[in-house]
């Protein structure tokens, strides 16, 4: 796991390489066509065949990494050396897949890289015509719209900042420290029983809700029906996570004495949002950070409102979504050193009554 976040970190995701979550949207995409073609309109029969569709994507990606767990363990314990060394490998690499930290900081980076400078300012109107805005400002909208779900065209540059400090926040929970949150539950139940499912069947199963939620989980259309399930799994998921992020990140910024001051302005900042985990990871990065997050966004052409968070502290600007990006580096570091000391201590202990 150790060598699987390192590889996250130092290759990301090529887009050379066929990824697992490119294999589920093939099958969502599949399976939602069929679903539609059953269901219709019939919002009770859209649900079931949400539900079903999550149990079958679920259910099998997190078959398929256990399938090839006790395959690599086979081969660990019957095969010479550069087999072992091989399937070691292939389970690096399997686990890295469950992993978005590198190129979620690319994404922001490329974002922050053809940013206008503050010199530059675009009145933000959603009815302009990109062709009136500088070049580096059109860029740098369509940098942002690859990470975000709210409409990108006419963002000023304040905006587009706060966008950006928003994704770094939010997606280091779903894209990084849920999966790994789920790694060390698996590799934790698996040291237990070799025999059940370990880090990779419980990363990839939860991937699978994760890609469903980001595909599905609309309130608009047949989505509203067909993408509860997934939407409700990976919320689910992501809860415990979220707030284990919340409440360690100050270790991480070097305030072990402000985890339950800041957990509690996370949770209460993030409470209005109809989010039961977005409100609370941007809230908790945005008081660790100094900055304030949240406010007005468009989608699909509506504006929503959305609660300010660590309200009254000065907007994003380049350096703190910087900042949030370093947080993220620390405290993935701070979890695995934690995870570490945990299991070392276990087995001395096991050890030692033994």
């Amino acid at each position: 796991m150790l060598a699987a976040c390192g590889l996250d970190r130092l290759v990301g995701d090529p887009r050379w390489c066929l990824h697992p979550v490119v294999v589920m949207g093939w099958w969502i995409t599949a399976l939602r066509r069929l679903a539609e073609a059953w269901a219709g309109d019939a919002p009770g029969k859209l649900r079931l065949a949400g539900s079903l569709i999550t149990l079958l994507l679920v259910g099998g990606s997190g078959l398929a990494g256990w399938g090839l767990e006790q395959l690599l363990r086979q081969q660990l314990a019957t095969r010479g050396p550069v087999a072992a060394g091989l399937s070691l490998a292939a389970l690096t690499i399997a686990l890295a897949s469950a992993l978005a930290g590198r190129s979620l900081e690319q994404a922001v980076q490329q974002v922050l890289h053809v940013l206008p400078p503050d010199s530059v300012q675009v009145v933000q109107n959603p009815n302009a015509q990109n062709t009136k805005a500088p070049a580096s400002l059109i860029a740098a909208r369509q940098a942002l719209a690859w990470v975000v779900g709210r409409d990108t065209n006419g963002l000023d540059r304040s905006e587009i900042l706060r966008g950006s400090a928003e994704t770094a926040s939010e997606n280091a929970v779903d894209g990084l420290f849920a999966p790994l949150f789920w790694m060390l539950v698996g590799a934790g139940i698996g040291s237990l029983n070799p025999a059940l499912p370990g880090p990779l069947a419980l990363a990839w199963s939860f991937k699978a809700a994760s890609t469903l939620d980001s595909m599905l989980g609309y309130r608009r259309g047949r989505l509203r029906w067909l993408g509860t399930a997934g939407a409700r799994l990976d919320d689910l998921l992501v809860w415990l996570p979220c707030r284990l992020v919340a409440l360690s990140l100050p270790v991480a910024a070097g305030h072990p004495g402000r985890c339950g001051a800041l957990l509690a302005a996370a949770l209460r900042d993030g409470a209005a949002d109809p989010s039961p985990n977005a409100g609370v990871s941007q809230a908790a990065y945005a008081h660790v950070a100094g900055v304030q997050l949240g406010g007005s966004n468009r989608y699909g052409g509506q504006i929503r409102n959305k609660p300010l968070l660590a309200k009254g502290l000065p907007p994003a600007d380049a350096v703190a979504v910087q900042r949030i990006l370093e947080l993220n580096r620390r405290l993935e570091t701070l979890w695995l050193a934690t995870a570490g000391t945990m299991a070392a201590m276990v087995s001395f202990i096991t050890k030692t009554l033994s």
